[in-house]
Order: structure tokens, then C-alpha cells, then sequence
């Protein structure tokens, strides 16, 4: 420890030269007048000085450890106060299959797998769509092709599936600073620039990261996700605390969705409790911002509609799992269907991952609110355009 430490200091001491030739011109630089009296104090010694000190100067290596500090960033690095919700939240008595079709073509329930293999005796109406998914109870295979049998015994060929187990965090008390998770493979550079150079080090998908600064350059927003450790923001999805409670909260409860960041955090006691990822709408089918209330819960709900004329994008969705009704058909809940989350994803509904909309399920109660906003101010805010109809 004593050796990271020493390397720690001594890089901070390198960081620092490139600001600053010696201690007089960084104070002139700083905007501070410069005195003899100030000009024959010693610098101080490596450390971090949020009160400014009476018998040195904290310049140098002192003055980067103390801006790294006011942004959370102490050596040694600490973690994050976060864990996992437990792993039982991700299990579900549920069975998932997608039927796979190609463009135009039609599925059926059959009476029995041979009907189903031959195709013939249909019973009801073919389903015809985009995103189909049913529920099963059997599974089998002929001939390489996959068929699934529900629990009234009909046969329907159709593809198991497996769903996300992708999980957020638990704050066991405030963080210091912002956090968030990586989205995509990111490639880390040395300093918030595209020309910078690049660090022999990628992070995955799904990756916690902490956050202890951020610059607006080159057209984009970059993240210190670490020590000389920079990502732009197309690889991760941030998560800052709020520190006020949005007008018209009055319990202390509170679910917020943020549009632009893709994220999901809950407030119990005006305090951050729960952060994670989600797929929200995308154009036109947008998450509407405003303040609501969950007025209905349900632990599975099948979803079915159509937006598009001659509804040739019907979708069904069989058991959606910890379902929160709060604005119309727009919901809070789980979505098996999604392979990954922080992007825009869904067609007005907030999707979360089965793990956490259990999470969320059991916390949430009828009645506590949900704040929808978009910090960017992309999002149409006019209720004109958000007529009732269905959403998943």
C-alpha cells in the first residue's frame, strides 16, 4: 500500500509540473497576488488542504491531490459504497420463448407437435408481428427446429430465450461523488481529448465506474473515471445524487427516471437508496417528463397492441413481469425481452431488467411518485403529444 501511494503522490507531481513552472507563476496564473512573504513561504507538503494552510503553499503535488479531493478522488481510492441487490430478485417462475419469423410470415397454436411440424389445424388466428413472445411449460426440438408447448397444451414453434441478469446498486450510504456504468466497449485515454492518447485498458459493457470530474470538449461531454483515466460520453450513463427533492414530492419517496442518462434512482428519506439502467422510449414513442404516481401494480401483465397503420408492427408480450402502472399505459417494469439497457429502447414504457424491476416491485408502494425528466430538454414536454394508447 505504502508503494502504490508513493506512486500516487509522485504522479500527482508529474500531473501538476505540466501546469506550472514554479510556484510564483502558478499564483500569478491562479489570479492570486503574488508577495514576497508568499514567495519565501515552502511549499507544502504532499497532502490535501481544503483550509487553505498559514505556513505553506499548497502548489505542486498538494494542489492537484486537493482538487482531485474536492471532486471525491482521495488516495488510496475508495470504494464505492454500493452492492448488488440479492441474485434471488433475478429468479422467476417463468418460461420465455420468441417466435422468430421472417417478414410476413405467420404462427400458430396447434392442438398437438405433429399438427405443429405438419401445420395443420390451427386453432384461433395466426400472430403475425415484430416482437412476439409466449410463455411455455415444455420444450422440444424436431428436425433442428424448436417448439414450445403452454400450459392449456398447445404447441407453438417458437426459440427459448434467456433474460438479462444484469443487476444495479444498493447505496449503503451517500456517495462522495457521481457513478455510473459503462455501455458499450470504451477505449480510455489519458486526458479529455480525442487526440489524446489512449491506455491499454478497455472496460465492458456493464462495468461501475466512478465519476470524479467531467469537461465539455470536442463536441462531447468527457468523464475522470480515474487517475489520468478519461471516457467520452457515448460509453457510459452517469448517475448524480440529487441534493433537493423535486417540487411536489412531499413524502420523501420518490422513483426518478432520467431521460438523457438512461438511469433509474430511488429516494427513500430524501436519500439515494437504488441507481440502475434502463431502456426508456425512443422517437417518436417517448418517455413523457412530468411528476406521477403508480397507480396500479401487477406481478405479470401480457402486453399486446399496434401503432402502425395496418398494425404491421403488432407486438405481444406474454407475463411481463413486476409491472408499476403511473402515466396511462405507461409503466415501470421488467422486460425479458431486452438484451442490454441504457439506451432508448422501448415504446414509451420505462423497460428495467427482471432483477431490478423485482427490486423495485417490492419497495415501490400504490401511491409513491415517479419524476420523469429529461436534463437535456430533448424530450417533448407538451401532454398534446402524448395520447393514450398502449406502450410497452
Amino acid at each position: 500500500m505504502r508503494t502504490i501511494f508513493r506512486w500516487l503522490i509522485a504522479a500527482a507531481f508529474f500531473i501538476s509540473l505540466m501546469f506550472f513552472n514554479n510556484s510564483s507563476v502558478f499564483a500569478q496564473d491562479a489570479g492570486e497576488p503574488s508577495s514576497p512573504d508568499m514567495e519565501e513561504m515552502p511549499l507544502c507538503t504532499p497532502g490535501v488542504y481544503l483550509s487553505p494552510p498559514k505556513d505553506c503553499l499548497p502548489m505542486g503535488p498538494s494542489q492537484t491531490l486537493t482538487d482531485w479531493a474536492k471532486n471525491g478522488l482521495t488516495l488510496p481510492l475508495k470504494p464505492l459504497p454500493a452492492s448488488h441487490p440479492s441474485p434471488s430478485y433475478r429468479e422467476l417462475d417463468q418460461k420465455y420463448a420468441k417466435l422468430n419469423l421472417p417478414p410476413g410470415a405467420q404462427a400458430s397454436y396447434y392442438p398437438n407437435l405433429e399438427s405443429a411440424v405438419l401445420g395443420v389445424g390451427a386453432l384461433g388466428e395466426p400472430l403475425m408481428g415484430e416482437t412476439l413472445y409466449v410463455t411455455y411449460k415444455h420444450e422440444t426440438s424436431y428436425q433442428g427446429n424448436p417448439y414450445v408447448q403452454n400450459d392449456r397444451g398447445e404447441w407453438i414453434r417458437a426459440s427459448p430465450t434467456y433474460y438479462s441478469a444484469f443487476q444495479g446498486l444498493l447505496l449503503n450510504r451517500p456517495p462522495e461523488n457521481d457513478f455510473g456504468w459503462i455501455v458499450d466497449v470504451a477505449t480510455l485515454r489519458r486526458s479529455p481529448s480525442y487526440s489524446a492518447a489512449t491506455i491499454n485498458e478497455q472496460l465492458f459493457r456493464e462495468t461501475v465506474v466512478q465519476v470524479y470530474d467531467q469537461v465539455e470538449a470536442e463536441g462531447t461531454t468527457w468523464y475522470m473515471i480515474g487517475l489520468g483515466k478519461w471516457v467520452e460520453r457515448r460509453y457510459i450513463r452517469v448517475v448524480s445524487p440529487q441534493l433537493s427533492t423535486p417540487e411536489g414530492i412531499d413524502n420523501g419517496r420518490s422513483i426518478e427516471v432520467n431521460l438523457y442518462e438512461q438511469t433509474l434512482t430511488v429516494y427513500e428519506d430524501n436519500r439515494l437508496k437504488f441507481a440502475t439502467l434502463i431502456g426508456s422510449g425512443y422517437d417518436p414513442y417517448y418517455t413523457q417528463p412530468g411528476l406521477f404516481q403508480i397507480y396500479e401494480k401487477k406481478e405479470l401483465e401480457t402486453m399486446t397492441g399496434a401503432f402502425a397503420t395496418g398494425k404491421t408492427d403488432y407486438y405481444l408480450l406474454e407475463n411481463v413481469p413486476w409491472t408499476m402502472y403511473y402515466d396511462g399505459p405507461r409503466a415501470l417494469h421488467g422486460a425479458y425481452w431486452r438484451a442490454m439497457f441504457g439506451y432508448e429502447l422501448s415504446h414509451g414504457c420505462v423497460n428495467i431488467s427482471v432483477g431490478d424491476a423485482h427490486w423495485l416491485y417490492d419497495w415501490a408502494e400504490v401511491g409513491d411518485w415517479v419524476y420523469v425528466w429529461d436534463p437535456s430538454g430533448a424530450t417533448p414536454t407538451d401532454p398534446e403529444f402524448y395520447k393514450a394508447g398502449t406502450a410497452f
